[in-house]
């Protein structure tokens, strides 16, 4: 290269060195008009909802009998919920990350496919599983007396089917980033299975549990298609929070602003929990 020339394009790429990042610059318009459609359509939503939520109202609306039961019920079945979605999905993530057997890829396939599936069609499934009538619940009936749908416990059955796959997708991510040497030599060191996943594997992946278990909680806290057709819609006891928004927007539009305006501060706040580990970039 002759001095003073700068390099090439192809010279630049043959380095294996990344472009600079874009910087400050004119916009094509044929980017910026969908670019700006794109965010109106998202925001304006969210305007509407702010500018007709009747704010010298909100104090004695939030304190009325049924947002009352239903927030009260709403955050009740989500922290159970993320509890069960912790203890089953945090070693099904282990097995996922660490273990090769055959099917592996089905069992993924299954676990992630609440995400994508209907949740309706979860909840016609949980009560094919768990009614009278079902795989499940008709032994539960005839030996217990136990029935499970309609019941709060259901609630907490469709929450935790919708939410879990999103902390098992977060805990798996975070072992898959954690180097594995340390379980090892943990394992050399003489302590059992156990030990090393409860002293060196959990302490690793805490962030990606903690990232996980939120994602999880606000997900089963607007979980609505399976809770209805599995819990139903009975106030102060599988009426949540989305199924009283649901209620309210045919006698009471008011109360159903309220309770949206509620969730939608509950999802700002968990965005902006995790912003730094789920939106904001290198």
């Amino acid at each position: 290269m002759i001095d003073g020339d700068l390099p090439t394009a192809a010279s630049r790429a043959g380095t294996g060195r990344r472009a600079p990042a874009a910087g400050p610059g004119r916009v094509p318009l044929a980017l910026a008009l969908p670019a700006a459609a794109g965010l109106a359509f998202l925001v304006l939503p969210l305007v509407g909802l702010l500018a007709r939520t009747p704010w010298s109202q909100l104090p004695a609306r939030l304190a009325a009998p049924g947002v009352v039961d239903a927030l009260r019920l709403s955050l009740v079945t989500a922290t159970a919920a993320t509890a069960v979605s912790v203890v089953l999905g945090v070693p099904l993530a282990w097995v996922l990350a660490r273990r090769t057997f055959p099917g592996r890829r089905l069992v993924r396939a299954l676990v992630t496919l609440p995400l994508v599936l209907p949740p309706v069609v979860g909840g016609v499934a949980l009560l094919l599983v768990f009614g009278r009538r079902g795989l499940l619940g008709g032994w539960l009936a005839s030996t217990f007396g136990v029935t499970v749908p309609f019941s709060t416990t259901a609630v907490v059955l469709a929450e935790t089917f919708v939410a879990m796959p999103f902390l098992v997708i977060s805990v798996e991510g975070a072992l898959r980033a954690a180097d594995a040497r340390y379980e090892e030599a943990a394992a050399t060191l003489g302590a059992t299975p156990w030990t090393a996943f409860r002293r060196v594997t959990l302490p690793l992946v805490t962030p990606g549990l903690v990232a996980g278990a939120v994602l999880c909680w606000a997900r089963a806290l607007g979980e609505f298609g399976a809770t209805i057709t599995f819990a139903g819609n009975f106030p102060g006891r599988t009426q949540t929070m989305p199924l009283a928004v649901y209620l309210a927007l045919e006698s009471d539009p008011a109360a159903a602003i309220v309770l949206s305006l509620l969730l939608l501060a509950v999802s700002v706040a968990i965005l902006a929990g995790l912003r730094e580990r789920w939106i904001s970039t290198p």
